[in-house]
């Protein structure tokens, strides 16, 4: 499905609205350039699990982990150039049991489903964003999902 937001007060809305139907497990793999919202999507599904405090960017540190409803990891692998490098440093074990939102995932690392897979791409002007996502194995709660999200779909 794609959804438009034209601005972060909407991409954290529809955040939000998507961190409320995930659980521990599920998996979201975020790519789109730089300065594209792909933190603002993963620190508003993050505060819709109810994470509280500051959320700074795992850019340096590869991995942070959360507590809220259930446990969180938020990954940004975008200095990582080799899918061992991941693998080498352990940060393979939280997957398929912890709600994982992935910055620049990489190929060569296998990401469990149920998954959503989310591309952010500009919009019409600066501040617009075209965020398109397809789901993986979410079986029954693929409706709930598309339900809560249908504020920002795209219209043909």
């Amino acid at each position: 499905m794609v959804y438009r937001v034209n601005g972060p007060a909407q991409t954290q809305a529809l955040g939000r609205a998507l961190g409320e139907q995930l659980a521990a497990g599920d998996t979201v793999l975020l790519s789109g350039g730089l300065g594209m919202g792909k933190s603002v999507l993963a620190r508003a599904i993050a505060r819709a699990q109810g994470v509280a405090g500051p959320m700074p960017s795992p850019t340096f540190t590869l991995m942070q982990p959360y507590a809220g409803r259930c446990a969180l990891c938020h990954y940004d692998l975008y200095r990582l150039e080799d899918p061992e490098e991941f693998y080498a440093a352990g940060l393979d074990e939280p997957l398929g049991r912890a709600l994982c939102l992935v910055e620049w995932p990489m190929e060569g690392v296998e990401f469990p489903s149920p998954r959503i897979i989310a591309s952010i791409d500009r919009g019409e002007d600066s501040q617009a964003r075209v965020i398109t996502l397809a789901h993986e194995g979410l079986g029954a709660r693929a409706e709930g999902l598309l339900a809560a999200l249908s504020p920002w779909e795209a219209k043909a």
